[in-house]
């Protein structure tokens, strides 16, 4: 790859950077730089004085995301140490760095007495929740989202509402090159054993009707929009796209090292040696043969970013 010409950082340069031990699904070309901002302030001037036509692309735990075997052009953005703090505030709010993992938020709140005890089971970090709305068991971040800090590609520092983050069914609305540094989320009160009870419940469901000691990125689809057991609204999601998935077929489906999950069929795993190229053109014919056989569209829901490998 292009050396690219940088600014000058506190933080840390890595080039032609292995992605593949970043990703859940340990697959994934290099990135031409990896930059680790040493923190809020080192961010900012290393974007305000980055050439604006070279790309940018932020990174958490990359549990939601399919690297191509082609790499990423650019500057790759690692949110760890100056970015992963908790800070809990009053009325049962808290500010967590956009690196903070969702596991450690929810711990961390259950023993102040704060219930954010759904995040327990979602894999990933703060950021990643906040920009793909992430939630389960009916509940998303957008409920419980306060305000979001963040940096423009220009190195600004902006503060966003709730309503500004454009919030909708696992996805928001960011102004293009908006990047999230932290964010406010607005708990419940309650008994910090409880609360614990509540996640050690969810965390015992989701073992048991998930495939959790997989290499996955959790759900690959979303659930489909406008399919209610009543008809009556556009932007429910009653019906599940593990369902539409069986019903086509393609439950245990494989291409080369990835497949469909024989437990929980939404899930798309790399059962070992599998590629990028592997896992992406599964979930492609996972989007094809439901079509074919349920006129359903399937969108996805893992974010695919990066180039293709256009040696293989």
């Amino acid at each position: 790859m292009t050396k690219l010409n940088l600014p000058n950082t506190r933080g840390t340069l890595s080039f032609d950077h292995d992605m593949s031990g970043l990703s859940w699904l340990r697959v994934g070309g290099a990135a031409q730089v990896l930059f680790s901002p040493a923190d809020l302030d080192d961010l900012q001037q290393f974007l305000r004085d980055l050439d604006p036509n070279i790309p940018v692309f932020p990174i958490g735990a990359c549990s939601n995301l399919i690297i191509r075997d082609g790499g990423l052009d650019g500057v790759v953005i690692r949110f760890g140490r100056g970015f992963n703090g908790i800070e809990q505030l009053d009325g049962n709010r808290v500010r967590a760095g956009v690196g903070a993992l969702d596991a450690h938020v929810a711990r961390r709140c259950a023993q102040a007495g704060t219930d954010l005890a759904f995040l327990r089971t979602i894999p990933g970090a703060i950021g990643g929740a906040a920009k793909m709305n992430a939630g389960c068991y009916g509940v998303y971040t957008a409920d419980v989202f306060v305000e979001a800090q963040g940096v423009t590609r220009s190195g600004e520092l902006v503060t966003l509402s709730n309503e500004e983050m454009g919030f909708s069914y696992r996805s928001t609305d960011l102004p293009d090159g908006l990047i999230l540094t932290s964010v406010i989320l607005q708990g419940t009160a309650g008994d910090p054993a409880e609360i614990e009870a509540k996640m050690e419940d969810a965390l015992a469901k989701r073992e048991a009707s998930q495939p959790t000691k997989e290499r996955s990125c959790g759900s690959t689809f979303r659930n489909p929009a406008g399919y209610s057991s009543t008809g009556q609204a556009d932007d429910v999601h009653d019906l599940k796209a593990w369902k539409v998935i069986d019903d086509a077929g393609m439950r245990g489906a494989s291409i080369g090292g990835a497949q469909m999950s024989e437990m929980h069929s939404n899930f798309l795993i790399n059962k070992g040696g599998a590629s990028a190229a592997d896992l992406e053109n599964l979930g492609e014919l996972v989007r094809k043969k439901v079509l074919e056989n349920s006129g359903i569209t399937l969108e996805w829901e893992i974010m695919r970013v990066g180039k293709a490998d256009t040696q293989n």
